[in-house]
């Protein structure tokens, strides 16, 4: 049975290959945003170990191959049918050693020149998938209203000792991508 996270909540991942899927829908009709999943593979100086160890729609896989992105969906399906919008495959096994922390962030394409937030965006989520079964093993709901936020941390996996945690995080910011290349590069 999947476990319902709240804000903060931290969990025992408990294996190590998952699939990361994040969903959304638009809140209005007919303005659909384009969000995008991303991944920040961070050391413990809370950098980026490499350029390449930040996995986004254009590099949609990390030097050590622990992340893959299955690729960008430029608009929900609006049709709420439970469906993740996008998906990130990972492998904590195969996570560089430099590595402590894989934060997941969505933030809106374009957000400033569409005039968009995350107030138009409703039903977000993120949940980790078991790869082998793929039954979901969590999942952590969006319940704030981002109203003038373009960009949200929505979870993260750290390492504590020699085992992977999630954290279910939901922080918003107004920056947008640039705001976390700013901190995580």
């Amino acid at each position: 049975m999947a476990i319902n996270l709240q804000k903060g909540q931290r969990v025992n991942v408990g294996l190590s290959k998952v699939a990361v899927g994040l969903g959304w829908e638009p809140a209005v009709t007919g303005k659909e945003a384009d969000l995008d999943a991303s991944v920040f593979m961070i050391g413990k100086n809370g950098k980026l170990p490499e350029d390449e160890f930040f996995v986004f729609y254009n590099n949609l896989q990390s030097p050590d191959g622990a992340v893959q992105h299955t690729g960008d969906v430029q608009s929900a399906s609006g049709d709420d049918d439970g469906e993740d919008e996008e998906t990130l495959m990972v492998d904590l096994d195969k996570v560089d050693a430099r590595v402590e922390e894989l934060i997941f962030v969505v933030t809106i394409h374009d957000a400033s020149k569409a005039g968009q937030n995350f107030g138009q965006v409703k039903d977000a989520y993120i949940r980790v998938i078991d790869q082998g079964t793929g039954s979901e093993m969590m999942k952590y709901e969006l319940s704030e209203d981002f109203s003038v936020e373009t960009a949200v941390t929505i979870g993260r996996f750290y390492r504590r000792e020699k085992e992977w945690r999630f954290e279910a995080m939901g922080m918003g910011n107004r920056g947008g991508l640039g705001e976390y290349l700013g901190i995580y590069n």
